[in-house]
């Protein structure tokens, strides 16, 4: 069920992007498959550069596989959850997946004006990205300050110079440990 429903959201977008079906449109018939636990999304792109659930999902041109916390790494951006992936297949056909998919956007303001008008879809939408770059200021300022109040007032965690100088002395420690075994080991001898 959570497949047709993808599948249609694709889709969706997919008809709001003519650029997109016509990079897509060459690869008609060519199968692919999303696998990311426990869900396994495979589908097949039709001759008008949609996409239509794949019947066969082991005859498959291209295996796309995302680690389970994928939709976790979302929030830092498609390009860091992306990362994690691995392809195999149709090096072709897996470039242009990963170009319409890594370009593919939502018009969310154009579908809320549908329901409700382009005033009031548009002020809607400008009052959303308010609130949410407001919630995301407010998460970076929380994460800084909680991560200053970790390492300098109760020290349970480290500066990264401090880190770095400590990293810098074990590295000369380690050469010089390795200086005086060589002196030794010519004194033995």
């Amino acid at each position: 069920m959570i497949e047709r429903f993808l599948l249609s959201a694709l889709n969706h977008l997919l008809d709001g992007a003519h650029w997109a079906r016509t990079r897509l449109a060459p690869f008609a018939g060519r199968r692919a498959r999303f696998d990311m636990p426990p869900l396994s999304l495979a589908f097949e792109v039709t001759a008008e550069g949609r996409l239509s659930q794949a019947d066969d999902v082991a005859a498959t041109d291209v295996v796309i596989r995302l680690p389970a916390d994928t939709p976790l790494q979302l929030p830092h951006g498609l390009d860091k959850a992306m990362a994690q992936a691995t392809v195999e297949g149709n090096a072709e056909f897996a470039t242009a997946l990963s170009f319409v998919f890594r370009n593919l956007r939502w018009d969310f303001e154009e579908d809320l004006s549908r329901l409700v008008g382009d005033i009031a879809a548009h002020r809607l939408v400008l009052a959303a990205t308010r609130f949410t770059d407001w919630q995301r200021r407010a998460a970076a300022n929380l994460a800084e300050n909680l991560g200053e109040y970790l390492i300098h007032e109760k020290r349970l965690l480290v500066a990264q110079h401090e880190l770095s100088a400590l990293r810098a002395d074990i590295e000369r420690f380690a050469a010089d440990l390795g200086r005086v075994e060589n002196k030794l080991a010519s004194l033995r001898r």
